[in-house]
Formats: C-alpha cells, structure tokens, sequence
C-alpha cells in the first residue's frame, strides 16, 4: 500500500513538471537533470505478460504502444478502429502519455491514459477510460526493465440485461502487478 501512495504521488508530481512535450503527439518527456534521452533505451520493448509494448524514439517519445486491453497498437493522438469478432469494432482514444527518466537511478517511469475506448462485443458493449503507470529500473546491461505496472480502470458495460453495468470506476483500489520489459529490437 505504501508503495502506491508513493508511486501515486510520484505521478501527480511529475504531470506538473515541465518537460519537452509535443501538442500533437500527447506525449510529455521528462530527462532529470536536463540530459538526453538514453541510446540503449532506444527500441521496441516488449512485456513478459498482459500483451504490453512500448516503442521509444531517440527524443524518449513512444511512437506506439501494444496496451493490454484488446491487445491494440495506439498511436499517440490518433483514434484507433479495430474490427472486432461478430461484427462488431473497438475505438481507442488515446489521452496524455508521460515518459520520465532518472538517470541516477536507471529508473524508468511510463504513464498511458486511454482518454475513451468503446468496444462492440457481440451485442453488448464495453466503454470507459483508464491510465496505466509503469515504473522500474533499467538492468545494468539496458536490456530488461523490472517494471511495476499499476491500473486505475474505469469501465461500464451495456448489455441487454444490465444496461449500465459499472466494472470499475476509477475509484477502486488500484491494480498493481510486476512485469518484466525486455528490448526485443533496436530503433531504425
């Protein structure tokens, strides 16, 4: 519990810091001590479980993610549609995506906001929003991050018998669980 209210508070202290953020890609970077973004993390990075992915760019920017809900590849600030079985499509929408880097540390902080996401699953549909929070050290070789992942999910479900089924508001105890990212691929 401890742990949360500290990586909860890092959150909050950090989307108040400056940093380099580019408007139209809804991506803030934050290097402390002003430096550049490390080369060896430079790549595509891949989760040992939940279907997480990241792919950083030199300037630390992620230019796209796999996220666990659906599995979908996003784009920062672009809506994403997904055909769906049975018909059906998911739209991803993308919120404000947050790097943060400790050089003294080789502490890596990642934040993911699905700003709205809406679901057609056979004749019923899953919506809602959530923001993801990856926060870990970075091996001494650069090729394994040990990252805490913890979920704060807001989704409501729309189905014949239960029109406005809430399956968790935002409220709720985070999520929290250990990933291991491992660099699957270099940057071209």
């Amino acid at each position: 519990m401890k742990r949360l209210v500290i990586l909860a508070g890092f959150a909050v202290l950090l989307s108040g810091l400056a940093g380099c953020q580019d408007p139209n890609k809804g991506i803030e970077v934050i290097i402390e001590g002003g430096g550049e973004f490390p080369e060896f993390l430079v790549g595509k990075w891949k989760a040992d479980k939940d279907g997480w992915e990241f792919v950083f760019q030199p300037d630390g920017t992620i230019s796209s993610a796999v996220i666990s809900l659906g599995r979908v590849r996003l784009k920062p600030g672009q809506v994403t549609t997904v055909p769906m079985k049975m018909g059906g499509k998911g739209i991803y929408e993308p919120g404000e995506w947050m790097v943060h880097y400790a050089p003294a540390g080789r502490e890596l902080m990642v934040k993911i906001s699905l700003k709205n996401f809406y679901v057609e699953l056979g004749k019923g549909v899953v919506e809602g929003k959530s923001t993801d929070i990856f926060a870990g050290p970075i091996s001494q070789d650069g090729k394994v991050w040990l990252a805490d992942w913890t979920s704060f999910p807001d989704y409501t479900a729309h189905t014949a018998e239960h029109p406005n089924f809430i399956l968790s508001d935002g409220t709720d105890a985070a999520i929290t669980k250990a990933l291991v990212f491992e660099k699957v691929e270099e940057q071209r």
